[in-house]
């Protein structure tokens, strides 16, 4: 990891430099209190979760994602896989988002170990207040969830951005120009677009391939899929799917119906 790589650095060079009649403890003091990385907590993964709450998801259907998220954070399966992980937790942080300007954090980083910290977290989430607001802007998201990585206190050996949503980017700056930004930072963005032919609220007709355009547009970096939901009511069993991919760093094989690899 970054910090760890920085101390290992810095101590070889002190000792290049005539050091070496320091005590190696001294010197392991010295730089752990120079170096602010190294105060930060190893996990196995830092994950935004990023949901959509724009216009065309109904209340009823944001509940559906809400308990989705929660039924999969409460399942043993995850849990288990959490805990399966080298270092044996996770960070999360929960985000809704619509248009340019509606990024709302739900859940703040969080450190996601035993039950108890997983069921506080479920928690937070399922008794949040909803709003939701208009448009879709999915690279205003990709956006505002990139710098959440370098301001909390946690460095993954992963970093995961988990896009949820039922429309394509109709707002902000093209969806691509943000995903290969996040890439070339090391991140990786998977999805999980609910797929459904109503039109939305204002009348417009629903995306003719949104699984397609969330393969070729949305998704990128190190082993991103997509797990695609077939309506609202799929959402439970999808997001269990995918969460448990995600936490256990497997990537799922082939390109069948029910995962998409980019």
């Amino acid at each position: 990891m970054r910090a760890y790589r920085l101390l290992a650095h810095s101590l070889t060079r002190a000792l290049a430099l005539g050091f070496a009649r320091i005590p190696i403890l001294t010197l392991l003091c010295l730089f752990l209190s120079a170096v602010p990385g190294a105060a930060q907590t190893p996990v196995d993964l830092e994950l935004v979760l990023a949901i959509d709450v724009s216009g065309s998801v109904d209340p009823d259907e944001a509940k559906l994602q809400r308990n989705g998220y929660v039924q999969a954070l409460l399942n043993p399966k995850v849990q288990a896989a959490i805990r399966g992980g080298p270092f044996g937790r996770i960070s999360a942080t929960y985000v809704e988002w619509a248009g340019e300007s509606h990024q709302h954090i739900v859940v703040p980083w969080t450190e996601l170990s035993d039950p108890a910290s997983v069921e506080r977290f479920a928690a937070v989430v399922a008794e949040a207040p909803m709003v939701s607001e208009q448009w879709t802007s999915i690279s205003a998201v990709i956006d505002y969830a990139v710098p959440l990585f370098g301001s909390n206190r946690f460095e993954g050996t992963r970093r995961v951005i988990d896009i949820s949503g039922d429309g394509e980017n109709n707002r902000g700056r093209p969806v691509e120009e943000a995903r290969d930004a996040a890439v070339a930072r090391g991140i990786t963005i998977n999805g999980l677009p609910i797929l459904n032919d109503r039109p939305n609220p204002w009348g417009g007709a629903a995306p003719n391939d949104l699984e397609g355009y969330y393969r070729d547009h949305v998704i990128g970096g190190p082993g991103a899929f997509l797990v695609p939901a077939r309506d609202f009511d799929a959402f439970a069993d999808a997001i269990l799917n995918k969460l448990l991919l995600e936490v256990s760093g497997v990537q799922p094989a082939g390109r069948g119906r029910d995962f998409a690899v980019r």
